[in-house]
């Protein structure tokens, strides 16, 4: 027979008794509880002691659970939702989005996710009324065309992309991102303002960089990679990205270590006068 020792320690074991398997039970623990009796009564299996033991086992998995729960919400919480339209002009009054595609980051410009990249149906009264520049530029890309194939239309492609952002970034937490993207922003503010809901009201403006780099870091603003001007959504997503990666490698970290490098410089500086004076 088997005893068991330590505070409710779990422990299960087969005893072979000529090939069949026996009960195995427990005798009485030597400490009695405030009724007055064992916690653990005599002759109580040792399966009902196991199951018992469990509840520490499942103690330290809820918290280790629940801690990789807060790092994954912290995670999805810096998170960049990545967005470039195509629209049949800049004007907000009349003009309307044809395209649009959408990829999602983390803090560090890792693709999570792709998501949807669609063709929005517009008139062809709309389509034919387009400024030169865009009648030439989606002409030559086949946008215009593809466009006019299309049957989707904008309230199915605002459902289809917050869908999307749903599963992946957390509701009021993620900032929109891309290039020139405020222009994006008026026009998904108008015609979709579900999807904006979800996101940050703040913007991560690739464009801003480029041009403080101009003035700030001419030489990196120079080597900087440069756009294929597609005109494509998710290209120029892609592109985005890209620039954005070479900034943050070349100018914010450099410049953070210039930083400190200065910062320890004055205050050796300023050690070395308090000492003379």
């Amino acid at each position: 027979m088997l005893r068991l020792c330590g505070h409710r320690r779990a422990a299960l074991k087969a005893v072979d008794l000529g090939g069949s398997a026996a009960a195995v039970v427990v005798r009485p623990r030597l400490g009695v509880g405030a009724a007055g009796r064992s916690d653990l009564s005599a002759g109580r299996p040792l399966w009902a002691s196991w199951q018992q033991g469990l509840g520490w086992g499942r103690l330290a998995v809820s918290l280790t659970s629940r801690r990789l729960s807060n790092m994954a919400a912290q995670d999805m919480a810096t998170r960049m939702v990545w967005v470039d339209l195509e629209m049949t002009g800049l004007d907000i009054e009349k003009d309307k989005i044809i395209e649009m595609a959408c990829i999602i980051t983390d803090s560090d410009l890792n693709i999570v996710a792709e998501g949807p990249h669609l063709i929005v149906n517009q008139p062809n009264e709309l389509l034919d009324g387009m400024s030169e520049w865009c009648a030439e530029h989606h002409g030559k890309s086949g946008l215009t065309q593809a466009v006019r194939d299309s049957k989707i239309n904008l309230q199915q492609a605002e459902y289809e992309f917050l869908s999307f952002i749903r599963q992946h970034t957390p509701p009021g937490l993620c900032p929109l991102a891309g290039n020139s993207v405020h222009a994006d922003k008026k026009f998904l503010d108008k015609y979709m303002p579900q999807f904006m809901r979800h996101l940050h009201y703040r913007i991560i403006d690739v464009s801003t960089i480029k041009e403080l780099c101009r003035r700030w870091y001419p030489d990196e603003y120079e080597d900087a990679p440069k756009k294929k001007a597609s005109h494509r959504a998710l290209d120029d997503i892609r592109e985005s990205i890209r620039e954005l990666r070479f900034y943050r490698m070349h100018v914010f970290k450099e410049n953070r270590a210039e930083e400190k490098k200065r910062k320890t410089h004055l205050e050796n500086g300023d050690n070395s006068k308090r000492e003379t004076e």
